[in-house]
């Protein structure tokens, strides 16, 4: 009679040896709570360093704040608020212009970390606000070509922020500063050749150099009002929108064909400037807004 054996699955000597099913699901599952503590603990770990990061970004101490939050996306890489908060140290430390190797490094590291978050997040508004920010600046230092490419840079953050948000009254408020500073410089060169004083009221004198600068600068004065307006439409107490509404049309001025027609930008520029002018007064007489106020790249946290 024949030997009766175990079954094979306990894994008597000769048997074929096999994991029971219980087994594995037990072992699945350790391994996946553990790797969920894990995570977890890289996640505690990533929020203790945002917090010791907000308290040096507060204080000003913004290389502390830099290495802090540096350690909180290291530990966790999809924490959005500290590579916000580390790409706006970085960018407040940044001075326009100056070329020390720690000040490149700043304004590189800072772009570098606002488009690492547009990667993953295309719509993130203060990254894009940030980008367009650091590009309108880097137009105050370097040759007219640097100027003029840092302003298109700037324009197209912000035409970017206003595909995702079509009610960004700041972002149509900038691009109206643009149109201005692109035009201002040409057309005031063309009137102290022309030997026209500071109060002179335009047009252009020479009707040759006129149409040659209409040409170029015309379309871009008009789209300039026209983003101030719809800034205004939206944030209708923004005195600075104001301000640059008469400066444009002054710009407007000096490329009409005739004195009247000039004359009657320079009447709306100065409507402009005594609304803007009101509003500063109205504000002033506004009690002060309660609560410490942010500075600025705080609400990235």
């Amino acid at each position: 009679m024949e030997e009766s054996r175990p079954p094979a699955h306990y894994g008597y000597a000769g048997a074929e040896t096999k994991t029971p099913r219980f087994v594995k699901y037990l072992t699945l599952t350790l391994c996946a709570g553990l790797m969920l503590l894990g995570t977890g603990c890289e996640k505690l770990k990533s929020r203790d360093e945002m917090n010791k990061g907000v308290q040096a970004y507060r204080a000003n101490h913004y290389a502390e704040a830099v290495n802090h939050f540096k350690k909180a996306v290291e530990y966790d890489p999809t924490n959005e608020n500290a590579q916000l908060y580390l790409a706006t140290s970085y960018m407040i430390q940044w001075i326009p212009g100056a070329e020390s190797p720690d000040n490149k490094k700043n304004y590189e590291m800072a772009r570098k970390t606002f488009q690492d978050v547009l990667k993953r997040d295309p719509k993130n508004s203060l990254a894009l606000a940030s980008m367009a920010s650091m590009a309108y600046n880097s137009a105050s230092a370097g040759s007219p070509e640097q100027k003029t490419a840092a302003l298109e840079e700037a324009k197209k953050w912000n035409e970017r922020r206003i595909e995702v948000n079509p009610r960004d009254a700041e972002a149509y408020y900038y691009l109206g500063v643009i149109n201005w500073a692109e035009a201002f410089t040409p057309l005031q060169t063309a009137r102290v050749q022309q030997r026209m004083k500071p109060d002179d009221p335009g047009p252009i004198k020479d009707p040759k150099v006129r149409e040659e600068l209409k040409a170029k600068y015309q379309k871009l004065i008009e789209e300039g009002i026209d983003n101030l307006k719809k800034c205004l439409s939206i944030d209708k107490e923004n005195e600075d929108a104001m301000s640059y509404l008469n400066l444009l049309l002054r710009k407007k001025a000096d490329l009409e064909d005739s004195p009247e027609a000039s004359k009657a930008d320079i009447a709306q520029a100065e409507d402009w400037s005594n609304k803007s002018l009101d509003m500063r007064r109205i504000k002033a007489t506004r009690p002060a807004p309660t609560g410490k106020k942010k500075k600025k790249g705080e609400e990235a946290g």
